[in-house]
């Protein structure tokens, strides 16, 4: 779910999909993705902080998401963890340079919205040495599991999935794929979509401000038809319950 206005989504295009595609492993430019510089927090540090407090850490950026008004939305990850950091204060000259793999120090404050934790609106960033991709871990065994939300906002993959039934058309028809999540929408907006596995089913979205309607997840997904089987790779977001923003979609293996 969004929580940037309908203004931004008309007019913030100025943004890149790093992240709508298959990532090509786990690698760190320098080998430290796991050092952390003094003062800034491990990963298990983070966690541990109580919500509303100052946080500092190190990550990768790994995929950008959005950047407006001198705000930047970017998906960071380091080996322990992820951090989703939400508008943060970033120039759109700084925003360039925060490619897929960038070392990054963040201050700000943890907050969470609908299960979603992350560090909010008006943090600050330096850019630092380093350059670390993580590799998509699996988690398709940790669905329904209370494991799953420790996993939280890392580059993940999902194996074997079903697709079913997202809603009706206007003749009431079953679709695949809804546009926003009422399906109220049309070409361009969110993509959501249902998928099953040992008898549960889970709600997985293509976030257009993260991997627009020119992607090629977004057209798999508009091409997806009830009962097809398909391995996923993406974020994992959390929106009242899991809800993973997807980056790459193919027929299962």
């Amino acid at each position: 779910m969004k929580k940037i206005t309908s203004l931004l989504l008309a007019l913030a295009l100025v943004f890149t999909c790093a992240g709508c595609g298959s990532k090509g492993g786990d690698t760190a430019g320098n080998g430290d993705a796991d050092v952390k510089s003094e003062g800034v927090m491990t990963y298990e540090e983070y966690v541990a902080a109580p919500l509303e407090s100052e946080v500092v850490i190190e990550a990768y950026v790994q995929a950008k998401q959005s950047w407006w008004e001198n705000k930047a939305t970017v998906y960071t990850q380091d080996k322990d963890g992820a951090y989703f950091v939400y508008n943060m204060t970033c120039s759109e000259e700084d925003y360039a340079k925060l490619t897929p793999g960038t070392k990054i120090k963040v201050t700000g404050f943890k907050t969470e919205w609908s299960g979603e934790v992350e560090i909010a609106e008006g943090a600050t960033f330096e850019i630092e040495e380093g350059n670390y991709i993580a590799a998509a871990q699996d988690v398709t065994s940790l669905l329904g599991t209370d494991e799953l939300i420790k996993h939280q906002n890392k580059f993940v993959s999902f194996k074997g999935m079903t697709v079913e039934a997202a809603g009706q058309d206007e003749n009431g028809n079953d679709v695949a794929f809804l546009y926003s999540w009422d399906g109220s929408g049309q070409d361009g907006d969110d993509l959501y979509f249902n998928v099953s596995l040992d008898g549960n089913t889970y709600t997985f979205t293509v976030e257009s401000y993260l991997c627009d309607n020119t992607t090629d997840v977004y057209a798999a997904v508009k091409a997806l038809n009830i009962g097809d089987k398909i391995d996923m790779e993406g974020f994992l977001y959390w929106y009242e319950g899991v809800n993973p923003h997807i980056t790459s979609v193919t027929a299962a293996k």
